[in-house]
């Protein structure tokens, strides 16, 4: 119910300003919190990001532990994975509109960024490691 009072108000304040006032009016509206319930695009697209980033840690310390030939492709799993969730992560942070708790995935984005570098760090250390035992 306070949600109506709000969209009441605001089109009032809207209305009574004339044109000068209307946008910073809607600017407000526009940055109100979501609902922690809501899936919104950002944060579908961030939680694909993290699910990314966790296969590519999983996948890089899983290839920490292996020698050789099942070693090597886990860590270049890693690495990919770890990489794409990146790109995702990041994709979503520059396309995300207002901060924390807004919707747009913005906290999705950021964990998925550190947890990509993670993965890819893991990998590469696994690829390295790999090398050095054949």
């Amino acid at each position: 119910m306070s949600s109506v009072r709000h969209l009441l108000a605001t089109a009032g304040a809207a209305l009574s300003g004339g044109p000068g006032s209307a946008a910073p009016v809607s600017a407000h509206v526009l940055a109100e919190p979501v609902g922690v319930g809501y899936f919104t695009t950002g944060r579908i697209w961030a939680m694909v990001g993290i699910a990314l980033v966790l296969a590519g840690v999983v996948a890089g310390r899983l290839a920490l532990r292996a020698a050789g030939r099942t070693g090597r492709q886990r860590a270049v799993t890693a690495m990919a994975s770890g990489l794409a969730g990146t790109v995702v992560g990041g994709l979503v942070v520059v396309n995300s509109e207002g901060g924390p708790g807004t919707g747009g995935g913005i906290v999705g984005g950021y964990l998925a960024l550190a947890l990509g570098v993670a993965a890819m760090i893991l990998g590469w250390r696994a690829l390295a490691r790999s090398r050095r035992t054949a």
